[in-house]
């Protein structure tokens, strides 16, 4: 520390004003605990963040921390479990404004890869990493219900489309597995860069295998999209 810098420029600001932190339920007090705890993991990643940087970030004691919570782990897994469930809210809400299974597709594929999300799939990445290196198998199967929830939305799209004339797919399962291994798949070589990727090269690549999947034609042209800045 140079002698410019005080102990108090180097504390994390507080996330919660006092006034919003007296008198709350327990799962208010959870829930703000672990809303201070996402952008820490943003920023450092998931590994670097502790009790006291959670703590400091949400403006309470180590001791109110760790009285909700059993482990730095458990909230830091919570502070995941909001990020991921409100990134991909606003995909399935996207998905149902959209007129038809194609159109949605589109939308999430949009989505899914811009400069925005990079953030996004750098915590995403994290968090099954942390994931592998727990014991706990609570931990795991959260980890496993989430994603199997992502798969859910793709088959259930796929599925839609078949109805509606719009697809012809005899394996929405299939189809679902492997649209997102290659989702993963290219976001991790967009994070790593290795070979380069743009974001444009991305969904180029998603909607490919979509078109030929699906046995589509030229109905999934890039546009802008409206979703996470895309």
């Amino acid at each position: 520390m140079t002698a410019s810098e005080s102990p108090a420029a180097r504390t994390p600001r507080r996330a919660v004003a006092a006034a919003a932190r007296t008198r709350q339920p327990t799962e208010v007090r959870r829930r703000l605990i672990a809303e201070a705890a996402v952008p820490l993991i943003a920023e450092r990643g998931y590994a670097s963040v502790g009790v006291r940087d959670v703590a400091a970030a949400a403006g309470v004691s180590v001791g109110t921390v760790t009285y909700h919570f059993g482990s730095v782990q458990e909230v830091l897994s919570e502070a995941m479990v909001l990020h991921i469930e409100r990134y991909y809210a606003a995909l399935s809400e996207a998905a149902e404004r959209a007129s038809g299974s194609a159109e949605a597709l589109r939308l999430l594929v949009d989505a899914l890869f811009t400069e925005d999300t990079d953030r996004h799939w750098r915590m995403w990445f994290d968090y099954w990493n942390a994931g592998d290196q727990d014991p706990d198998q609570g931990f795991a199967r959260g980890q496993a219900q989430r994603y199997e929830a992502w798969h859910g939305q793709i088959r259930s799209l796929a599925g839609r489309g078949v109805d509606d004339g719009e697809f012809i797919c005899d394996d929405p399962d299939g189809f679902a597995a492997r649209f997102a291994a290659l989702a993963d798949g290219l976001a991790l070589q967009r994070l790593r860069q290795a070979p380069p990727l743009t974001t444009e090269d991305a969904r180029r690549h998603l909607k490919r295998f979509i078109e030929t999947e699906l046995r589509l034609a030229d109905v999934l042209p890039d546009r802008p999209s409206d979703v996470h800045g895309g």
